[in-house]
């Protein structure tokens, strides 16, 4: 395509993905079916233009207000994703010569808002969290994230698998923590990939896969994934049963069930029973009390540990919308925790940030229920063989605490309770 087509058609998705009004894969893919003309390579720069305006949204509409033309033009120029050769041949002398203005700005220059490109109200809980480890944050929250699968351990094993895919010139090497996890360079099209046609290999993050193994589901049990979603870990706990017991996946949104059925029949798993809920008290729900080996609640959350996948997040989430998903992550857990007979374990999980939605919800809970008694993560992490499981957790070991940052997974949060008394 043509540079100035290719400029012209990132402008475009650039102004439908500021909206805001969808989640930006779903308005990325959407556009992508209306321009079935453009190629792979096209379709890699149009989608990394648009993710870039979003991660640096408050840079360049600062940089963007000095320009001239429609905004989002002006936006996708700064952000494109393409070699400076292919762009400047796209634009007009005079929008190369406010480009070449714009990388002339030191950074020195810039407000702090303008460097770390997160909204206002959420940068003082992440400073104090974290202290001087708040700009590595910013970097890597900057950065796209790696790809991470896991290797269904029910049919392969990840050496055979690593090995597998560098004949088909896919790099792929172990990652840190989790054993059953490849991070492969790149973003190669696993579709058409004979481990990923066989269900040998899931698309999972390796801070996901760690929920799993801490879950710590085993042969022979009754486990529930409550808040199940497209069921990457409820593939990876079914393969941990050994295609035993019996697996409930939960989530009030059919459609996203519907998406575990493909992954479902590639994994070779009969365990799994998928089932829609209208809420956390359905009756399917209730049918279960008392009755469950292991219970694991990833609740719905602001996302924000997803920022480099999803940066959009920063930029829908509020104050007030995390104080309404801490209300409903309580009433989640507490209806997940009736599902638990006497010595079975619960684990409660988001992929945030913010102790509002983490630390807070497992002191909560640990105040008002007596009869469960916090497991120590780090304990719980060592037994199942994880690396490094001390460097993965808070100071005190109780909880599950990953940051890009740090571990290279998206950010995770878990805690896990036992059952000790009805």
């Amino acid at each position: 395509m043509h540079p100035k087509a290719l400029l012209e058609a990132a402008a475009s998705l650039v102004q439908q993905v500021l909206k805001l009004d969808h989640p930006a894969d779903a308005v990325v893919a959407r556009f992508f079916r209306e321009n079935r003309a453009l190629g792979p390579r096209e379709r890699a720069t149009l989608a990394e233009t648009a993710y870039g305006v979003l991660r640096r949204k408050l840079l360049y509409e600062h940089l963007a207000r000095s320009g001239s033309g429609p905004r989002e033009r002006r936006l996708a120029i700064l952000a494109f994703a393409a070699p400076r050769e292919f762009l400047l041949a796209a634009l007009t002398p005079q929008e190369q010569a406010w480009l070449a203005q714009c990388d002339a700005v030191p950074p020195s220059e810039l407000l702090e808002r303008h460097r770390h490109n997160l909204p206002d109200w959420l940068v003082p809980q992440l400073q104090e969290q974290l202290g001087d480890e708040f700009w590595p944050l910013v970097e890597s929250l900057d950065k796209p994230a790696p790809l991470d699968l896991r290797v269904n351990a029910l049919t392969d094993k990840r050496d055979d698998v690593q090995k597998e895919l560098q004949a088909a010139g896919i790099a792929a090497a172990p990652t840190p923590y989790s054993p059953w996890g490849l991070r492969v360079q790149g973003k190669p099209n696993l579709a058409k990939v004979d481990a990923f046609e066989r269900g040998a290999i899931e698309v999972q993050d390796e801070g996901s896969q760690l929920l799993a193994l801490l879950t710590d589901a085993r042969r022979g049990q009754m486990v529930v994934d409550f808040c199940a979603g497209a069921g990457g870990k409820t593939l990876a706990l079914g393969a941990a049963m050994r295609n035993t017991g019996r697996l409930y996946a939960f989530d009030t949104s059919a459609h996203r069930l519907d998406n575990l059925k493909p992954r479902l029949a590639r994994s070779k798993l009969s365990n799994v029973h998928p089932a829609a809920i209208a809420h956390e008290r359905d009756d399917r729900v209730k049918r279960l009390a008392g009755k469950i080996d292991r219970v694991i609640v990833d609740a719905p959350c602001s996302g924000l540990g997803t920022l480099r996948r999803n940066p959009q997040l920063k930029w829908r989430q509020t104050p007030e919308g995390v104080a309404e998903l801490a209300t409903l992550q309580t009433a989640i857990l507490e209806s997940a925790a009736r599902l638990l007979k006497t010595g079975g374990r619960l684990v409660y999980a988001t992929c945030s940030l913010l102790r509002a939605e983490n630390e807070e919800i497992a002191q909560a809970f640990s105040a008002g229920h007596k009869g469960f008694r916090p497991l120590p993560v780090r304990e719980l992490l060592e037994q199942a063989k994880v690396a490094d499981a001390a460097s993965l957790c808070s100071p005190d070991g109780m909880s599950l605490r990953l940051w890009p940052h740090r571990h290279g997974t998206d950010g995770f949060f878990a805690a896990a309770w036992e059952k000790v008394q009805g």
